[in-house]
């Protein structure tokens, strides 16, 4: 069993809560239950044609189970159950926001990277803009794309890194464990709208997560359902919120 996953799973505050709805576009994923819990929509292969296709077991019957049960879908190899895992448990959260605070990840980078050795594990906008204010920056992916290295350059990159921002998909594919064994020295930014905002990852060396809220569930679903990319969706009921470890460990 993947630590991380069961540790933030037997955290839930709200594990009992009923599903009431989920909905997974082409790039966004929401289940409702005590709230509304967004992830990404995580494809590394065409999981529907396929020689044996991998499915989403009790796919359209899955409203009614309990928020646990669902989340639990986040230890599956099939992607895209997992990501609705992924969602279940960020639905069934309980956020303090008082404790959080709004300020973008490339922000935090910035500030403790300059002139510094930066990792930024999947891909994120920001990169280029950063680059200009690193020593060395170096973008691991798992897909082939310009300018990455592969995934498995991380053992020889992540150990020299001052800072690593690294993907909330990383619990998603299940390379997270792996990922922060190797930052033994670095700070740690988890990022994106799957990060799930729970102290429990503060427990596993990360130093800032950098996730969000759903405001308007009914808003949100309107816009997935229609493909919307995060871009066209932040402004549109998500609120994005950071919290710092430094921060909660001096209010708890």
């Amino acid at each position: 069993m993947i630590n991380v996953l069961k540790d933030l799973l037997e955290a839930l505050p709200h594990g009992d809560a009923p599903v009431s709805r989920v909905c997974t576009g082409a790039f966004w994923t929401t289940v409702t239950s005590a709230h509304s819990g967004l992830a990404t929509t995580y494809r590394e292969t065409d999981q529907q044609h396929d020689d044996k296709p991998s499915m989403v077991q009790q796919a359209g019957t899955l409203q009614g189970m309990t928020a646990l049960e669902l989340a639990r879908y986040a230890f599956s190899e099939n992607t895209v159950a997992a990501s609705i895992g992924m969602a279940a448990l960020n639905s069934a959260l309980e956020v303090d926001e008082s404790r959080c605070e709004e300020i973008n990840a490339s922000e935090v980078a910035a500030e403790k990277g300059a002139g510094k050795n930066i990792a930024i594990i999947g891909h994120f906008p920001f990169a280029q803009k950063l680059r200009a204010q690193a020593e060395n920056l170096w973008i691991l992916e798992r897909a082939k794309k310009p300018g990455a290295l592969p995934e498995s350059e991380a053992e020889n990159i992540l150990p020299q890194c001052d800072v690593v921002c690294m993907t909330g998909t990383t619990l998603t594919n299940h390379s997270f464990d792996r990922m922060m064994a190797l930052c033994r020295n670095a700070f740690v930014i988890l990022t994106g709208p799957t990060s799930p905002l729970s102290p429990v990852l503060f427990d596993y060396g990360v130093d800032v997560i950098s996730g969000c809220r759903v405001t308007d569930a009914d808003l949100v679903n309107h816009y997935i359902t229609q493909g919307a990319t995060f871009r066209q969706l932040k402004h549109q009921g998500v609120r994005l919120l950071s919290m710092r470890k430094e921060t909660w460990a001096t209010r708890s």
